[in-house]
């Protein structure tokens, strides 16, 4: 798979999903300076289409971050979405859910968080904790994974059957990628707030992570709600394609500022 592997288009259907296989640098001829152009082009042109998104207030994009530790999510939202007015986009960050969010149903606390109509709604993290660190874990005893994969994606299917378009993007980083970045927040005053003595543990877990995500990443990429596997190591190469996916969806819902209401239509302002 990687030698095919084109980050731009969605995992296939039903594809099996070895991470391992697909390089985390992305395409070694990028040119830094030009995708770096392109990035800020595509974040200006994000922001106008959500801005029509927004007037238009029929509909809604939900883009899911996901990936392992220290993998960008939140370079993605500075660059990707940083342009987009803010009373367009509701980002929403998800940790361990508190004892409310305990007494339900592991999606409750998901579906409360999507956004209305009219904005853009960015997941830093999302339900896939819910087959990831919860399954690594072992924090959900007897659960059937493959009936929480198909939980999940009946879930994202009723959010797009309802007017919201969900993009997923995994953001990936190699074990050697994550060395470093967890390096510079130790390294870094500025990044020590980012650093936890618990993220070597999880990072010891590495293989269980990939084989989690690996599974989960195949069995819900689909029509309604594709994923597409972001490499990383490269920050500024990842951020370049998570913002042409953006745009490009986008795009294709084509949102439009509504015309003038009926009862305005020959009205002047005196």
């Amino acid at each position: 798979m990687s030698e095919a592997f084109d980050p731009l288009e969605p995992l296939p259907l039903g594809a099996t999903l070895d991470l391992g296989a697909i390089d985390a640098a992305g395409d070694p001829g990028a040119d830094k300076d030009a995708l770096q152009e392109q990035t800020a082009e595509d974040g200006a042109a994000i922001a106008e289409l959500a801005w029509r998104l927004h007037a238009e207030e029929t509909r809604a994009l939900l883009v899911i971050l996901q990936g392992m530790d220290a993998s960008g999510k939140d370079g993605i939202l500075d660059t990707v979405f940083g342009a987009v007015n803010p009373v367009v986009l509701a980002v929403r960050p998800f940790g361990p859910p508190s004892d409310e969010e305990r007494a339900h149903d592991y999606l409750w606390r998901i579906h409360a968080a999507c956004p209305r109509r009219g904005r853009v709604g960015v997941f830093n993290r999302s339900q896939y904790e819910d087959v990831g660190v919860v399954r690594v874990h072992d924090w959900a005893p007897g659960v059937h994974w493959p009936d929480r994969f198909r939980q999940i994606s009946d879930f994202e299917r009723t959010l797009s059957e309802n007017g919201t378009t969900v993009v997923k993007l995994f953001l990936h980083i190699s074990r050697d990628g994550q060395k470093e970045q967890l390096q510079e927040r130790l390294d870094d005053p500025e990044k020590h707030w980012k650093f936890r003595a618990g993220d070597l543990d999880e990072r010891a877990r590495w293989d269980d992570y990939a084989t989690a995500y690996g599974e989960a990443l195949a069995a819900t990429s689909t029509a309604w709600a594709p994923w597409h596997v972001v490499p990383m190591d490269r920050r500024w190469y990842g951020r370049a394609v998570a913002a042409r996916i953006v745009r490009r969806t986008l795009e294709r819902l084509d949102p439009q500022f509504p015309p003038l209401a009926p009862d305005a239509v020959g009205l002047r302002v005196e």
